[in-house]
């Protein structure tokens, strides 16, 4: 006798709380198998195709294209288990094991089975199926399943050409502001103009001088320090939402919750930067992707995390307790036209800096056609942020919560440096530790970053061991 199991929106990691339903991959009828992907959504940080955990019938879809779900709300249901014959044994939802889902929940993450050919059931299966687990076990309470809703083509301007969007909260909200969707380049796969692409050609239109419409801005009673500003000020007002949205909730825990420290030490970078080049010239012309400054500084955080492993810890606040992790998850800050996102090299602690510098690349890449998934944007154990591309010199970085640290590099120039007990021109970074005085002392911080700054001055200390 078939059951009626209920998918919810999962959590898909990075503190995001919703996601757009960008494309329906199945329908309302057709046979899905577990782990099988059902639809296509976007996150603040990438596109994601999200696979069911169970395998049936579909019988209900909850959410057009175009909308906006919370995490933990209904995305479709699933009768699950073969009723008279009208599911395929292969596709009732039961394992080999007997298990009636895989309890995955993202791509990549699934029992590895390869996806089955979509098939339909009659409908009035699907009415008998949720019938019978109606009169003879319990099930949640879920409104009625929606009309198929079928995948809107490119959709035409009130002109002519097609226009590559699918999401009508897209197309409705270029409306709003009169923006012609046929002058924007999308994104998005194939082209896809997405809500993120409009958002800015909205903001570029504007040029500093749109006014929004006035909104209440809601302020706690215990809120301190200066007075809101007014809803009738003109000024344009941004929505706090999608990846600044996300950006802001992390940022902000981590100062409500770290107690943080920040040292900083100029070092000669001119051997590194010599190393690096001896290093790709060795190959010759026909040699593999060249190693970026970045890589070699991403293995120095390796090893010198190896000698100070407290600073590749998290604090359990419950059980007031430091955990010191076994592996190094090595996050780095990428800035994209999505906003700012930190892909994880994971298990850095053993990879030498040709294999980090290949990951590096490959999650820079991913990162930049929004392709990245949950699961390489979390579990990040330490984080290295070069701002040196900005052009800048130092910076205090805001720890990546729960992580303990973060290593901030600013750019390398030339500058007067005493070098051999005499003034010469050399390659100067500087390096910033940020750190959670929870985990350690100043001494710990100092003993790391001093280590990392003697590693960029003569690094033929570590290269033995790359």
């Amino acid at each position: 006798m078939p059951q009626v199991l209920e998918f919810k929106l999962p959590d898909l990691g990075e503190g995001l709380t919703e996601a757009e339903i960008v494309r329906w991959l199945v329908e309302v009828g057709d046979v899905v198998a577990i782990d099988q992907p059902v639809v296509e959504v976007e996150t603040a940080k990438a596109m994601v195709e999200v696979p069911c955990p169970y395998g049936g019938v579909v019988t209900a879809r909850f959410g057009e294209e175009g909308t906006e779900l919370p995490v933990g709300s209904p995305l479709l249901t699933v009768a699950v288990g073969s009723a008279e014959g009208d599911l395929p044994g292969d596709l009732s939802g039961k394992g080999a094991d007997g298990a009636e889902s895989s309890g995955n929940v993202l791509v990549g993450y699934g029992t590895g089975a390869p996806a089955a050919r979509r098939r339909r059931v009659r409908p009035e299966a699907i009415s008998a199926a949720a019938g019978q687990v109606a009169e003879s076990a319990p099930v949640s309470v879920m409104a009625p399943a929606p009309a198929p809703v079928p995948v809107p083509a490119p959709v035409p301007d009130e002109a002519s050409g097609p226009v590559a969007v699918v999401s009508p909260l897209v197309r409705r909200l270029a409306r709003q502001h009169d923006l012609d969707l046929r002058q924007l380049t999308g994104s998005g796969r194939d082209g896809l103009i997405l809500r993120a692409d409009v958002e800015s050609a909205i903001r570029a239109a504007a040029n500093g001088t749109a006014v929004a419409p006035s909104v209440p801005v809601p302020v706690s009673p215990l809120a301190s320090g200066p007075a809101p500003v007014s809803a009738s000020v003109a000024g344009e007002r941004i929505p706090l939402r999608g990846v600044r949205g996300a950006v802001a909730d992390k940022l902000a825990r981590s100062r409500r919750e770290i107690p943080d420290a920040t040292c900083w030490v100029d070092a000669d970078a001119t051997e590194l930067m010599a190393a690096r080049a001896a290093m790709n010239g060795a190959g010759g012309p026909t040699a593999g992707p060249k190693v970026s400054v970045l890589a070699l500084l991403a293995r120095i955080c390796t090893a010198a995390l190896a000698r100070f492993p407290e600073l590749n810890s998290t604090v359990d606040l419950e059980a007031r307790e430091i955990v010191r992790l076994p592996a190094v998850h090595l996050g780095f800050a990428a800035q994209t036209e999505r906003g700012l996102v930190v892909p994880v090299v994971r298990d850095a602690q053993s990879r030498n800096a040709e294999s980090i510098g290949a990951e590096i690349g490959r999650l820079t890449e991913a990162a930049r056609t929004g392709k990245l998934t949950p699961a390489e944007l979390t579990g990040g154990t330490f984080t290295l942020n070069n701002y040196g591309v900005f052009g800048v010199d130092g910076s205090t970085p805001i720890i990546n919560h729960p992580e303990a640290a973060m290593l901030g590099v600013g750019r390398i120039v030339p500058k007067p440096w005493v070098h051999r007990g005499e003034l010469a021109v050399r390659q100067v970074v500087q390096l910033s530790l940020t750190f959670d005085h929870r985990v350690c002392d100043g001494g710990t911080a100092g003993g790391f970053l001093r280590y990392v700054a003697d590693c960029v001055e003569q690094p033929a200390l570590l290269l033995r061991t790359l």
